[in-house]
């Protein structure tokens, strides 16, 4: 039987969280885990295996706690509603001082090289659920007339994901809330007009 475990597992995860999220996987060193954890390294080890387990959990922890506001614009009523509440809601999370500035997906992606390529392929994963859910709620407009016959879904999803992107790439550069609202307000203005 095994020594039971001396720490808080979900206080540790959200701490190694807070260190992928600021450095990325690989400016993430076992030290620097280990120190934001309190724990040793061999206790890392037993509780989620090395460190790229301990990066999966932490993004599962990530998806858990701050993706919240993607089902909440599920709700909308439309799918006008629905963008305008994920730009929003957007800007609100990457504005958040309680927060490291950026999406940990987008700023993890950017800081993947070459060795660790099937980490960035994972991340991007994970974002590509968020535009296919995007899509079917575009298509579901589409059909329902609230959007242009000739718009192709799929390039609109990807356009609004490509504004969600930038703008968390924008916060980890230092933009302020003013400036991402500002960028929100555009994507909203270009919004697509059917004819029905």
């Amino acid at each position: 039987m095994g020594r039971p475990r001396e720490f808080d597992l979900h206080h540790a995860l959200d701490r190694a969280l807070d260190v992928f999220w600021r450095n990325g996987y690989e400016g993430s060193s076992v030290a620097d885990l280990t120190e934001a954890m309190g724990i040793n390294p061999p206790s890392l080890y037993a509780a989620f295996g090395n460190k790229e387990g301990l990066f999966r959990k932490a993004i599962e922890r990530y998806v858990e706690q701050h993706a919240g506001f993607w089902a909440e614009a599920s709700k909308a009523p439309t799918a006008r509603g629905t963008v305008e509440h994920l730009l929003r809601a957007t800007v609100d999370f990457l504005t958040a001082e309680c927060n490291p500035p950026g999406c940990l997906l987008v700023r993890s992606s950017l800081l993947c090289s070459e060795a660790v390529d099937h980490i960035r392929q994972e991340l991007a994963a994970r974002r590509a659920e968020g535009e296919t859910s995007l899509r079917e709620r575009l298509e579901r407009a589409k059909v329902d007339g609230e959007l242009p016959p000739d718009l192709v879904p799929a390039d609109f999803a990807r356009y609004i994901m490509t504004m969600l992107e930038g703008m968390s790439v924008r916060a980890a550069a230092g933009a302020g809330r003013e400036e991402l609202q500002k960028i929100a307000d555009m994507a909203l203005r270009t919004w697509p007009v059917s004819a029905a």
